[in-house]
């Protein structure tokens, strides 16, 4: 794979740049000097993104909003005319296909909108933007297409008691299988781009919250009583209870108050976004052509290809994460 000599004096395009890695990968690209086109569900949140980042960009460099649901090629196809024409360009040299939302519980008893819904945003997203993009990566003569899943591409479960993600993980599979077919095929037929796989593990971001809000739903602080705990199955509430987070008798009160903070604990403790996005970009840089970001996803990814039926061997869950859970104690992080 060839690698990156600079983001100097490039054009890049970042889906989902209104918050989380997105918004970093932004901010970090245009401090490399790098002109940035960043699109979002949420118009308010890009346009704040672009407007700090091009403040501290150096002379140059143009970093402009767009809002875009890339889950409608119709949106996708606005985008790349309004970028282009903003950025009087008529190619683009790198493509971070990274917006994405967690949803789509269960296939058997969950809303078939939202299962929908979350696979047209993670696995469509990408599809459209390859498809409308790709020319203009061609156009470039050195163009990167960057395909954001995560280890829920390999691991398609979240654990023993937890609730289902089947239609996140799915996508996610999609993701992953779509752009290492494209490894080969690009090699083939359009030589002058590559693809790389961005695969992270758990990143402190506001991807709930935020996914909550791309799919229709209320924010979990408008959630009545009865609404919140019916949103956590009956193994999920063993499991909490199992862990000393919840007593036996919790309240929707008391649960109000473990997500509270646990969120805090991930933002404080966690693997931030500007780490994940720091990572990503040295990744591109060095031609990798795939990206673990995070020790939970090395450690995922090896544990995978080690016994393929792991993940749903519950007796060994703990010894699988038991490393990773050892590791984060001994450094003061939450457990994943």
């Amino acid at each position: 794979m060839t690698a990156v000599d600079s983001f100097t004096g490039k054009l890049a395009v970042v889906t989902g740049g209104g918050s989380g890695i997105g918004r970093e990968l932004v901010r970090q690209l245009a401090a490399q000097g790098c002109s940035v086109a960043a699109c979002d569900l949420n118009s308010d949140t890009v346009a704040v993104t672009a407007a700090t980042a091009w403040a501290a960009a150096p002379p140059g460099v143009a970093v402009t909003g767009h809002a875009c649901d890339v889950s409608d090629e119709a949106q996708v196809l606005r985008f790349r005319d309004e970028l282009l024409a903003a950025h009087a360009s008529d190619h683009v040299d790198l493509v971070f296909s990274n917006a994405g939302v967690f949803g789509g519980a269960s296939f058997v008893k969950d809303s078939r909108h939202e299962w929908e819904r979350t696979f047209a945003i993670n696995w469509q997203g990408v599809y459209y933007c390859a498809r409308t993009f790709l020319p203009l990566l061609i156009a470039s003569g050195d163009g990167v297409l960057v395909n954001t899943g995560s280890v829920a591409g390999f691991w398609a479960t979240a654990g023993p008691g937890a609730p289902p993600i089947t239609a996140y993980s799915t996508s996610q599979f999609a993701i992953k299988g779509f752009s290492e077919a494209l490894v080969e095929d690009l090699r083939a037929n359009a030589p002058q781009v590559r693809v790389v796989l961005v695969m992270p593990g758990t990143v402190s971001t506001d991807i709930y919250v935020n996914s909550r809000r791309a799919l229709g739903q209320p924010a979990w602080e408008q959630l009545s009583d009865g609404e919140l705990l019916e949103l956590l199955p009956e193994d999920t509430r063993a499991v909490l209870i199992e862990m000393g987070l919840l007593a036996e008798d919790f309240s929707a009160d008391d649960l109000r108050q473990v997500i509270v903070q646990k969120k805090r604990e991930l933002q404080n403790q966690g693997f931030t976004a500007a780490q994940a996005a720091t990572i990503i970009l040295d990744g591109v840089r060095s031609g990798a052509w795939r990206i673990l970001v995070g020790e939970e996803a090395r450690m995922l990814d090896a544990a995978v290809r080690a016994d393929p039926e792991a993940p749903f061997n519950y007796e060994n869950y703990a010894e699988i994460y038991g490393p990773l859970i050892a590791q984060a104690e001994a450094a003061g992080t939450p457990e994943p």
